[in-house]
């Protein structure tokens, strides 16, 4: 493991999109989106992910200077053309309006299409948090997971994030894909030479494997399997529900939208690579609508404590609530600087010498 601090890494990063003539605000935004996951201790969706960015810019499917741009609008709700723009520069440009409009109406409800991948889908929703509004955030994404029974790839990983203040503690911060995995931890686990849990993904034959290696290979050349939605295989483990989650993701994002979803996200043409109209839904709501914030923010705090207080199973001390292990995280990488593979440390190195961009981290 390389420890770099974030100030250097968010620069590097920053520097990087600077170079495909992105303006430094979306620069710094695009940054922000990636090194905020590492500091979460997400890394599936950290730095590690700057060469797919990279890769798509090189390659024309992603456009760095296209603006989204509203195509249907009501007081309190907006559809948006991404315009194959950097997904992170579309989702801040929505959530920004779903903010705006809940302050202005009470209710905030924006959809996206034709964008590309937005990095976590917590960080949209930390935005709503940030201004003391209940958050959500969602995303389709490429075809990775396969549906309950099935053998082949038909839909994303589907994230979903929702955020809720509360007072004199850690607000509520639910971020989570409604894949067992995504596809990031499968690439961590192949870094690292681990094999994969049971019940996290199968193989073409729609068989569960253990091998990241030849999972992420299938995906790739899409041969067949996938990861398997959250609960795992078949109905036992309650997969269908998961299943479930990750169809009304689609709805929401790339039905409603009128955009890309299912197995029609990331479709080439032609054989050859094309823009991967991803599609993202935002809403944001003013809680004052419903009951006064600090009688909000009171309850979601006993809430919170009756959870962490009750009896705990054996042999264990602790009931952490969603976004918990985060924030310690955060912290402690503020102090101490993020942990990066050395893998993706060299990936960085390779990037900063074909961008020309200096690399001090």
């Amino acid at each position: 493991m390389a420890v770099v601090q974030k100030e250097k890494l968010m620069k590097f990063t920053q520097n990087v999109f600077l170079t495909y003539g992105v303006n430094k605000k979306d620069a710094f935004i695009c940054a922000d989106n990636l090194v905020l996951a590492d500091m979460r201790g997400i890394p599936s969706h950290g730095v590690a992910r700057l060469k797919r960015y990279v890769d798509g810019m090189n390659n024309g499917v992603i456009l760095p200077l296209n603006k989204p741009e509203i195509v249907k609008e009501t007081a309190v709700t907006a559809n948006i053309d991404g315009k194959a723009g950097l997904g992170q520069i579309v989702g801040h440009f929505a959530t920004s309006l779903a903010i705006k409009k809940a302050k202005q109406s009470g209710a905030g409800i924006v959809t996206v299409r034709n964008s590309n991948h937005y990095g976590i889908a917590g960080y949209y929703s930390q935005m709503i948090l940030n201004e003391n509004l209940l958050g959500i955030s969602m995303t389709n994404s490429a075809p990775l997971v396969v549906p309950t029974f099935g053998r082949e790839m038909v839909f994303g990983t589907n994230p979903i994030s929702l955020t809720a203040p509360a007072k004199d503690r850690k607000p509520f911060f639910l971020d989570m894909a409604t894949s067992v995995v995504p596809r990031g931890k499968l690439e961590v686990y192949n870094r690292e030479g681990k094999p994969l849990p049971d019940g996290w993904a199968v193989d073409e034959n729609g068989q569960v494997t253990t091998d990241p290696g030849k999972v992420l290979n299938n995906l790739l050349n899409r041969m067949g399997g996938g990861i398997l939605p959250l609960g795992g295989e078949g109905e036992l483990y309650s997969g269908y529900k998961g299943y479930g989650m990750a169809i009304f993701v689609d709805i929401l994002s790339g039905v409603l939208s009128g955009g890309a979803y299912a197995n029609l996200v990331n479709k080439s043409k032609n054989g050859k690579p094309a823009p991967a109209n991803v599609s993202h839904f935002f809403m944001a709501l003013d809680i004052e609508n419903f009951v006064d914030l600090d009688t909000f923010t009171t309850n979601m705090t006993d809430l919170m404590n009756r959870l962490q207080n009750s009896d705990k199973a054996t042999n264990q001390k602790h009931i952490f609530i969603h976004g918990e292990k985060e924030y310690v995280k955060h912290e402690k990488y503020e102090k101490e600087g993020i942990p990066l593979q050395d893998k993706v440390y060299d990936t960085l190195r390779s990037i900063a010498e074909q961008r020309k961009v200096n690399f001090d981290i």
